[in-house]
This record gives C-alpha cells, structure tokens and sequence, in this order.
C-alpha cells in the first residue's frame, strides 16, 4: 500500500502562484509515477500533470502547459506542483496520486489516490 497526503491548497488570488505538496509513504512508493488530477465542480477528473519514478520524463495538460511544473524529491518521497498565473478555471480539488510503473508519465494512471487539497482562484 502508498499512502499520499496533499496538501497546500488555498484561496489565491488570480495571477497569483501556488505550490501543492503531496508525500507519499509506504512500499516502494519511490520507484512510482506519480502524478496530479484535478476536478472541478460538476466536472470530470482531469489529469494534469506527471512525472516518471525515475523522474526524466514529465506531461502537461494544454491547459496547464506552461503555468504549472510538476517536480519530485524522492529522498523526501514527495512530488509537487508548482502553479503560477492562476485562473478562475483552476478552481478544484487537486489529487495526488501514484502509478507503480516506473517510467510512465503521459499514461499515468491512479492506483493510489490522496484525499485532495481544495484550491480556489478568486478572480
């Protein structure tokens, strides 16, 4: 089992930055991809950023591209998303979440979920 705890999530102004943390404990969960999704109210999840265990390959959404890094610490076991240039449209709960194949980014898939952290952009 991977347990992944977010957190960071605030009420920001738009234009305004933002940097999500998610830690992760358990077995192996250092060799995993890991990635965020996002959902917004009444909106499916959509994954927005990842990164390979190895951490040498990373994906956007188009929606983020270029406003969000993703990054990893895997002697701390933690992955972050950094958010600059908010929009209103950003407004969701943000998931953390861990694939076991290692080298994965674009595919990542959830098989390990956090609780979410709630980031509201105020416009």
């Amino acid at each position: 089992q991977v347990q992944l705890v977010e957190s960071g999530g605030v009420l920001v102004q738009s234009g305004g930055s933002l940097r999500l943390s998610c830690a992760a404990s358990g077995r192996t969960s250092s060799t995993y991809a890991m990635g965020w999704f996002r959902q917004a109210p009444g909106k499916e999840r959509e994954y927005v950023a990842g990164i390979s265990g190895a951490g040498g390959r990373t994906y956007y959404s188009d929606s983020v591209k270029g406003r969000f890094t993703i990054s990893s610490d895997n002697a701390k076991n933690a992955v972050y998303l950094e958010m600059i240039s908010l929009k209103s449209e950003d407004t969701a709960v943000y998931y953390c979440a861990a694939d076991p194949r290692t080298f994965v980014a674009a595919t990542l898939r959830g098989t390990y979920w956090g609780q979410g952290t709630q980031v509201t952009v105020s416009s």
